[in-house]
Parts: structure tokens; sequence; C-alpha cells
């Protein structure tokens, strides 16, 4: 028997406070979880290096490979490619959500939660809410590093910052699948493998880098129902034309739909650990 169930068994002022808090009162204590996971940042600035070097990275190196090759040069391509090298580059960093959680569990920090007077459920809710302040920079240097680059959006900086805001949420729903992943896998290293095997396909098979005319007729029909193809047309679309299209509007329910299914999969494999 660990230290935290025999702290919970000769404590029941815990359990009943678990059993019996408020909704208000978890919202308090998730918002904590999520200061604490800024925290971690603050003292760990590491851990950001893939939202700050990714984003650059990728947006320079993908323009310039298939700048050329695709649209003739740079300054044609960029306003079809970054709203994708934003999607990718987005999507990419909410796997580690995921892999966190796991290292969290594996550490015995959660152990520790347990024999506090918290909610359950509010180290979950905090590192997910967290999270959003990652992709919130990761978004902001991808558009940055295309206005160096020489983008410029048709559709406005109104536009722009809502678009940015489409991709934080969309990315916050994925992150619940890889939150599922990060509770139910044995450790981080196989979080990650799982996670980037359901992730590449999605993004690489999308209409985020080339037209999904060019690709063969399965490939094709693939990615016109893929639900990031939905998210890139739609980011294209505000930065570019600035319109809030039906596309936008898939997007969302895409991101909802997610939500729908991974949060209660996700709570219940926590909550039996929990």
């Amino acid at each position: 028997m660990s230290t935290a169930t025999i702290s919970r068994a000769i404590d029941p002022r815990t359990a009943n406070f678990k059993n019996h808090v408020s909704f208000g009162q978890t919202v308090r204590n998730s918002l904590t979880m999520a200061w604490r996971g800024l925290l971690k940042i603050k003292r760990t600035p590491e851990q950001l290096i893939d939202v700050t070097v990714q984003p650059i990275l990728f947006t320079v190196m993908f323009s310039a490979i298939f700048g050329g090759a695709i649209a003739g040069s740079l300054e044609q391509y960029l306003p079809y490619m970054l709203p994708g090298i934003l999607v990718q580059s987005v999507i990419t960093t909410s796997v580690v959500t995921g892999v966190q959680l796991r290292e969290d569990m594996d550490k015995g920090v959660f152990d520790r939660f347990k024999s506090l007077p918290i909610a359950r459920i509010a180290p979950l809710a905090g590192a997910l809410l967290a999270d959003t302040l990652r992709y919130g920079i990761a978004t902001t240097l991808t558009f940055l590093t295309g206005w160096v680059m020489g983008y410029h959006a048709a559709g406005g900086i109104g536009n722009v910052v809502l678009a940015g805001l489409l991709v934080v949420v969309c990315s916050w729903a994925v992150s619940w699948i890889f939150a599922f992943f990060g509770v139910i896998a044995r450790s981080a290293a196989s979080v990650q493998g799982i996670s980037f095997l359901v992730l590449f396909p999605l993004t690489f098979l999308s209409n985020a880098f080339v037209k999904p005319e060019s690709m063969p007729a399965p490939l094709e029909a693939f990615v016109n129902v893929n639900p990031l193809s939905f998210l890139v047309t739609a980011i294209r679309e505000l930065c570019n034309n600035g319109a809030f299209t039906i596309n936008a509007v898939w997007a969302l329910v895409g991101a909802a739909i997610i939500v729908a299914v991974f949060a209660p999969l996700t709570v219940r494999a926590y909550m039996r650990k929990a």
C-alpha cells in the first residue's frame, strides 16, 4: 500500500472533501494546478524549445524547400503554406501534454496530489489549461516568422488574431487525445511514439503543404475529409481573405467532437488511477 493510499485511509476529511467538492472549488484547484505548470516552465525554460525553435525552423525550412518547387516563388507560396505550418506546429506541441502527464504520473507527483484536499480532476485539468500558453507562443512565433519572410495577411490583424484563437482552441481539443494516451500508456516514450504515429498522417495527409488535386485519388479523398484540412482552410480564409466560412465552423465542430469523445475517456481512465 502506497503512502498516499495510507494517508487517504487515515484522513477521512480528505476523502470527504473529494466526495463533496464544489464546482467553484474544482475551478480554483484547476487554476492553481495550471499556475504550477507555468511555474515549471519558468524554472525549466528549455521546456519551451519545441514552441520557440520549432515554429521558426519549420516555417523557414518548409518555405525554402517547397516554395520554388510548388508555387514558383517564396512570395507566392507563403500565403498557402503559412497556415499549414501554423496548424502543424501548434498541433505537434500538444503531444507534450500527454508526455508530461505520463512523466508526472511515473514520478509519483500525482500520488502526492491524491493526499491533498483538492478536486481529483484538478491536476489533469490544470495541465491541459497551462499548455494553452504553449500553443499561443507557437502561434505568435509562426506568424512573426512569416511576417519577417514577407508574408502580410490581407485579412488584417483582427482576422489573424481570430485565426490564432481558432488554432489554439482546436489544439486544446486535440490535446485531450494525447492526454488519454498519457494516462493509459506505460511510459512517456510510448506516449510520444503513439502520438506521432497518429499525428503525422493527419498533418501530412492534409492540404497543409500541397493542393489535394495533385495527390492520387485515394489520398485526395482522405485529405478532403481530414479534420485538419478544414482547420487549415479556415485559417487561410481568415488570414488571406478576412472571411469566417463554413470551414471554420466544421473545424470547431470537429474540435467539439474530439472533446466529447476523449474528455470522458481520459477523465474515466484518470479517475481509476487517481
